[in-house]
């Protein structure tokens, strides 16, 4: 039986120029920073992203925790979203290693702070308070059904940060999913961020990998600390050739992930029983619940039995991503 997977989009597997790279990759020893091809992906990376250097790591989860531990001290606040990633789904990395404090601020429906709120979360100079050192934002907003930060708004949240001596890292995961949405280049999303992390391993198809971007300095830190957690990678060329070939050939095609992310919610639209919510779909992430005559989890696996993976966010409430490994095809099939 043939499976259309719509978990998410990093079950893509890599494209035959990938593994044609992969096969090819002149490699070397990176905790050296001898790896010529992890080198030449960091490179582009950095220029991509308009920052002074990248550092490559093995994960998302990875990058935003070493974002923390480089630009924060045991005891201090952060603040993120209260639907960030950073919070429901990296295992609590950033207080459990990083020693920090996280202060939630509600995410709106698009994935924005209120920038009165995070300016309200700022600690003020108290002996009872930790201090406020780092504001995280996410962009595309996974939770918030792949909602797109503008580069206005991500402008005014870092001046504000800034203005009250916080520094701000993005979590850009699909970074370029929002580009791509918003038809500007991506450095324009993280121009004024101090660091950001991007995925290679989501839409772009790379099997593995993501990057942290900021300055010299700032990846210096973050690239000692990636020792000390065990991240130091030795050949890493073999990965990282997959990385370069992502970022050169697979960030025009996400469009695609989005109209069909597009097409799926109008199908789901129709179907009675089905709960759509009333926002327009940004990028490639499509949530919906259903109504109560079937339960949640009895729901997915009636979906999975014949053909059609979801991933359940609780209850009644599913979440459906598009990816280069799902057609227009392939999504009226499971429409039908």
């Amino acid at each position: 039986m043939k499976i259309i997977d719509l978990r998410s989009d990093t079950v893509t597997h890599p494209t035959e120029e990938m593994r044609r790279a992969m096969y090819e990759a002149k490699v070397g020893d990176d905790v050296y920073g001898e790896d010529p091809t992890v080198n030449a992906l960091e490179e582009l990376a950095a220029r991509m992203m308009k920052k002074e250097a990248a550092l490559f790591t093995a994960s998302g989860t990875m990058s935003n925790l070493l974002a923390v531990l480089s630009q924060t001290k045991r005891g201090d606040e952060i603040i993120v979203g209260s639907e960030a990633h950073m919070l429901w789904y990296e295992v609590g990395g950033a207080s459990a290693l990083g020693g920090v404090v996280l202060r939630t601020v509600p995410n709106k429906p698009d994935g924005r702070i209120d920038l009165a709120g995070i300016e309200s979360a700022i600690r003020g100079k108290n002996i009872h308070f930790p201090q406020t050192t780092l504001l995280c934002l996410e962009n595309t907003h996974n939770r918030c059904g792949g909602a797109v930060l503008t580069p206005e708004y991500t402008a005014a949240a870092a001046r504000l940060a800034h203005q009250h001596g916080l520094r701000v890292h993005l979590d850009g995961a699909r970074i370029f999913n929002a580009a791509v949405a918003l038809g500007v280049p991506a450095s324009e999303l993280v121009k004024e961020a101090d660091s950001v992390a991007f995925c290679l391993s989501k839409g772009l198809s790379a099997p593995v990998g993501s990057l942290l971007c900021g300055t010299r300095d700032f990846v210096n830190s973050a690239r000692k600390w990636r020792k000390m957690i065990g991240g130091g990678m030795r050949q890493a060329g073999i990965i990282a050739a997959a990385g370069i070939v992502a970022l050169k050939t697979m960030i025009e095609r996400l469009a695609e992930d989005r109209e069909n992310a597009r097409r799926l919610a109008h199908g789901l639209s129709r179907i009675p029983g089905i709960i759509m919510p009333r926002y327009e779909v940004a990028t490639n992430i499509v949530m919906f619940e259903i109504n109560r005559a079937v339960p949640g989890l009895e729901f997915l696996r009636q979906a999975e039995a014949r053909g059609v993976k979801l991933s359940h966010r609780g209850g009644q409430q599913f979440r459906a991503v598009t990816h280069r490994m799902v057609s227009a095809a392939d999504i009226d099939e499971a429409l039908s």
